[in-house]
């Protein structure tokens, strides 16, 4: 059988350790051509190929569900799932999704593109099952980095006080989230890989007690006890930890022995209650390159196959803004040893690896943990540290409780710093920063700043760090900057609430923030071959606003147009337009951004487009909004 035969995973059934070795092989070979194409998520598909097959083999998918934590290692699964013809438009427009979803194939039971999910929504189904009375089989399948998740270890904590609620968790442990694991249970988890097998304990201990002189069957009621008692002893640490929370431990199993993996599920499947069957995988199997460099191979842009290397741009490109923001913040710290750079398992995404290398003692990696992050950065500023929370902020919605009671309400001075906000392209709507600019804003004490290029970004770096009333967050794009020259060092602060006119005209007012400045200069250049003459802001801040700025010039020109990449509702345009209506001022006004929708995978410009948010169509839309009449009587 070839894998492009496979609709439906129950064709697995039946099917030879050799024929799924085989499968296997051509798993990875359509994978790495695949991802080395389109770019995607390469290591973590790689490392449960095995894991797939052999789960699969011993399920019936017509009724039995399997739950992805995140979902970015489930490029088998789709595979195997009907979706292999279809494989080659992964994560570009319209095509495959990088992450799993509900609407896209029947054997996504559940949907993730952030960790530490699993357990939880398939304890959900476990107990709709039996509440419903139905029978079926549920198995959650979550990484190590994702165990370091507080809500997964709250869905272990809830599962193993429900005995007969049956549920398979397999713990798919390559030591690796993104970056290399932190903390207690991924060392714990570590010193398990090489332990030794129970199987004394297991299946001959009875036999051999019996056996000794004197004993005979005299301590069977005992043997029970006694069992457990040395299985205390020799099981480890972390075994024991997950079977006094409830669970039935098992392994753990060599992640890449088909054999293995199909007995050892077998056998979990028959267990009753809560089980646990970990799974000791390589990130990047089978392509060495990728398994020599487990965090560089996490994700690709398109690459060579052969050589590993990157495809290279036909242009080369201004520097990253992670990478301008990690600098800086690099230099600022040298000079300040009271500055702490926080991340939640993303170093290498937020540039944060630059300050590790550079200043260990002032990084702290949290492990995949945005609301610890957040106490732990307000416990830090109320000792005189300067706080640095760099988190994207598709993940720091995750940690919105922590931000308002911890941060805001006790006024601590922490700088979060909001990489990927706007539009983020093939991840898709688990991972596009659209909200953090509503969500933020209506919190009391906060002050919210967008940089319109590298350079402001490096100033917003100094404020931030300076800033010490209280909280503060700026948010910057993905991608590359302007190639707008930067300094190295000598950065001045912002004044806080004050913005900038960049253009005069006494047309129409462009109010933009952050990403949309530039967009809305190159609009007012298109207006301008219009006959329409229009001045531009960068508001610098969305909270506070620069009100002495923007109502003298609203009440002026009387049309008004708000600019942002973020979602209307709530959004920048909503901050502007309630100043003006609390201030009396009522003139027309028109907000562009992102509508009531979720914006799905696709490359940035692609998305933009589709939302109308390019200069051309921003120019056609302020048009029609207020001079359509002025344009038909020209025309």
């Amino acid at each position: 059988m070839h894998l492009s035969d496979i609709t439906h995973p129950n064709q697995l059934h039946g099917l030879s350790i050799r024929q799924l070795q085989q499968i296997a092989r051509q798993i990875r070979d359509k994978h790495l051509q695949t991802v080395a194409a389109t770019g995607g998520h390469l290591g973590p598909g790689l490392g449960v190929v095995e894991l797939t097959l052999g789960l699969y083999q011993t399920l019936d998918l017509d009724r039995d569900k399997v739950i992805w934590d995140v979902g970015h290692q489930a490029y088998p699964h789709k595979l195997i799932t009907g979706r292999y013809s279809s494989f080659h438009t992964l994560r570009q427009k319209d095509g495959i999704a990088g992450y799993l979803k509900r609407c896209e194939n029947k054997f996504d039971h559940f949907g993730a593109g952030h960790a530490s999910t699993s357990i939880s929504a398939a304890l959900g189904m476990a107990l709709a099952r039996d509440l419903k009375g139905e029978k079926f089989k549920v198995v959650a399948i979550i990484g190590d980095g994702a165990l370091t998740g507080g809500m997964a270890l709250e869905a272990i904590n809830h599962a193993g006080h429900l005995p007969k609620t049956n549920l398979l968790v397999v713990l798919n442990d390559n030591e690796m989230s993104i970056s290399p694991n932190v903390g207690a249970i991924p060392r714990y988890l570590n010193k398990m890989r090489l332990s030794p097998p129970m199987q004394f304990f297991t299946d001959n201990f009875e036999e051999q007690v019996k056996n000794l002189p004197f004993v005979g069957e005299s301590l069977s009621p005992e043997l029970g006890r006694i069992k457990e008692g040395m299985k205390r002893l020799a099981v480890p640490k972390v075994g024991a930890v997950f079977e006094e929370l409830g669970f039935t431990y098992v392994g753990p199993v060599d992640g890449h022995n088909l054999e293995e993996l199909i007995s050892t599920f077998n056998s979990a499947h028959q267990m009753p209650g809560p089980v646990l069957v970990h799974v000791a995988t390589t990130k990047g199997k089978g392509y060495e390159i990728a398994e020599k460099d487990q965090v560089g191979y996490h994700a690709q842009t398109p690459f060579n196959l052969n050589t590993g290397k990157a495809i290279p741009s036909t242009k080369p490109k201004p520097p990253g803004y992670n990478k301008v923001f990690a600098h800086t913040l690099v230099k600022l710290a040298e000079q300040n040893p009271k500055i702490i750079g926080i991340t939640a398992a993303m170093a290498t995404g937020t540039g944060l690896d630059k300050l590790q290398q550079k200043l260990p003692n002032q990084y702290i990696d949290v492990g995949i943990a945005e609301q610890h992050a957040v106490t732990l950065a307000a416990g830090l500023a109320t000792e005189g540290m300067r706080p640095v929370c760099a988190i994207y902020s598709t993940f720091l919605q995750r940690a919105y409780d922590q931000i308002i009671h911890d941060v805001c309400i006790q006024n601590l001075p922490v700088f979060f710093c909001l990489d990927r906000a706007g539009i983020v392209g093939a991840d898709g709507p688990t991972h596009q920063g659209m909200y953090d600019i509503a969500y933020l804003r209506c919190v009391p004490n906060m002050v919210l700043m967008a940089p319109k290029d590298e350079a402001e970004l490096q100033r917003m770096v100094v404020t931030g760090v300076n800033y010490t009333d209280g909280p503060i967050a700026m948010r910057f794009p993905r991608g590359s900057g302007y190639g707008v020259p930067l300094m190295e060092e000598g950065w001045e602060a912002l004044e806080i609430g004050k913005g900038e006119i960049l253009r005069n005209g006494d047309d129409v007012l462009l109010v933009a923030y952050g990403t949309m400045v530039y967009p809305a200069m190159q609009t007012a250049e298109v207006l301008s071959e219009h006959g329409i003459e229009a001045t531009v802001v960068n508001a610098r801040f969305a909270k506070p606003l620069d009100t002495e700025l923007i109502f003298p010039l609203a009440k002026k020109i009387k049309r008004v147009v708000t600019l942002e990449e973020g979602c209307t509702m709530g959004g920048f345009g909503s901050a502007v337009a309630e100043a003006l209506l609390d201030a009396d001022i009522v003139v027309p006004i028109k907000r562009i951004g992102v509508p009531d929708i979720l914006v799905e995978h696709a490359e940035p410009n692609e998305s933009k487009i589709s939302l109308g948010l390019t200069s051309s169509q921003i120019a056609d839309t302020v048009m029609q909004a207020f001079f359509k009449q002025e344009l038909s009587v020209v025309g």
